[in-house]
């Protein structure tokens, strides 16, 4: 947990685990318990809300460049790679647990196609550690979006699947250490 911060501005943010969008006003206090990934899992007036990096500043947190830049950057000339992707997906974390979707195991297929006009096509099968969370569309964009940032991907798409069902066996070894499991 963290000091108590004052909000600087309003913003946008998503409440967990119901994934409804809400605006923080300017002048509440928030207390950040988490910030992976270039976003804020914050505490208001004891409820979780997820702040995202475009608003960090809210919070008085540096923002991160914005995604528009990253695209330009994008030239579509280098080949993608699925080691590219997956490190790309170590930068997303649930709101609720510090272990990025990778270590959790939510990540279940990754497929890299080339598109016509150049570039990569990146389509990611993924779950959820609970069927009805609020979270996962907004998680879905969140990947999607950072998946957009990698050099040569012009298009990606992610897609929830429920089957197989996630379970704790779905962890990776790190993940069960960082969460005391082992």
């Amino acid at each position: 947990m963290s000091d108590e911060i004052i909000l600087k501005r309003n913003c946008e943010a998503v409440l967990i685990p119901a994934g409804t969008k809400v605006t923080l006003q300017a002048g509440e206090p928030v207390m950040i318990t988490q910030a992976l990934g270039g976003s804020y899992t914050v505490i208001i007036n004891g409820n979780m809300a997820r702040i995202a990096a475009a608003d960090a500043d809210a919070i008085g947190q540096a923002p991160s460049p914005s995604e528009s830049a990253n695209q330009a950057a994008s030239t579509g000339a280098f080949p993608v790679t699925e080691d590219q992707v997956t490190e790309q997906l170590r930068t997303c974390y649930d709101p609720e647990i510090p272990v990025n979707i990778v270590d959790l195991g939510l990540v279940y297929d990754t497929l890299i196609a080339p598109l016509p006009e150049g570039g990569s096509r990146v389509e990611i099968k993924m779950t959820l550690t609970a069927p009805g969370c609020g979270m996962g569309p907004v998680l879905q964009q969140d990947v999607e979006q950072k998946v957009l940032t990698i050099p040569g991907v012009k298009e990606a798409a992610v897609f929830l699947v429920w089957d197989p069902p996630w379970s704790r066996d779905m962890l990776s070894e790190a993940a069960k250490l960082q969460l005391g499991l082992m």
